[in-house]
């Protein structure tokens, strides 16, 4: 249960019991409990969403976006800004890259992307809100996207310093291979289009791979977003779920 407390901690501003001890390498074993801490952020963006859904799917949207990020205290949008900002100011600089990635202040291209991300959450939301039989994707849409974090952090060298790589030097390939299978098994039960997923995970860690050689934690939150948006439109997707209480 530590790994799962230091998991919430980490990922989210939700609540949980406070650890007498703590040690570094606690938080990289945490990393297997991400998939189960998304499913709990699932869980409440589904609430949310379905409360919402009562009066108008607008409002299901709009409140289902707040539960987000109020939830995650808007950790990976941060790294979705950053990121944005770098690559628009590197020009092919590496250097660059680096000097504006280190920037706290937002710039053009950070704020544009940021507005983007939460006008395609929002729009994509309201269109699942009004589509019976899809919702129940969102318990997994936030698993998915953070069990790629694990991976993409495993499997890409870091390129800076930061908490992104924290993660990297303990590979838990057997939780990594459990949490995809858990999540394939969950993806035909309750939203088979979602069986796609991997796709946008791969395809994000084959333009980290490509582009800028690596990871770091910027890149990993920038990822995090971007899958859970290609999940959201996957779910418009109807693929019939095996169970029709479902819908």
């Amino acid at each position: 249960m530590r790994g799962l407390i230091l998991a919430v901690q980490f990922l989210t501003r939700l609540p949980t019991p406070q650890l007498a001890d703590f040690k570094p390498e606690w938080l990289a074993a945490s990393a297997r409990w991400f998939p189960a801490v998304g499913v709990i952020v699932g869980a409440l963006l589904l609430a949310a969403l379905r409360l919402g859904s009562l009066a108008d799917p607008w409002l299901a949207a709009l409140l289902a976006l707040l539960a987000w990020v109020m939830v995650t205290g808007g950790l990976h949008l941060d790294g979705l800004a950053d990121l944005a900002d770098a690559l628009g100011a590197a020009h092919r600089s590496r250097e660059r890259f680096f000097e504006v990635l280190k920037d706290p202040h937002l710039g053009s291209f950070g704020v544009l992307s940021l507005l983007l991300a939460v006008i395609a959450k929002l729009v994509l939301l309201m269109l699942i809100a009004r589509q019976a039989g899809t919702a129940w994707g969102l318990l997994l849409v936030p698993a998915w996207a953070r069990g790629f974090a694990v991976i993409w952090s495993a499997t890409l060298p870091a390129i800076a310093p930061g908490s992104g790589e924290r993660f990297a030097w303990r590979r838990d390939w057997a939780g990594m291979a459990l949490n995809l299978a858990a999540l394939l098994v969950l993806s035909a039960w309750l939203a088979p289009a979602l069986l796609l997923a991997p796709l946008a995970g791969l395809a994000w860690r084959a333009f980290l791979q490509c582009r800028l050689g690596g990871m770091t934690g910027d890149c990993l939150g920038a990822g995090v977003e971007l899958c859970e948006i290609a999940m959201l439109g996957l779910l418009l997707w109807r693929v019939p779920a095996p169970f029709g209480w479902l819908h």
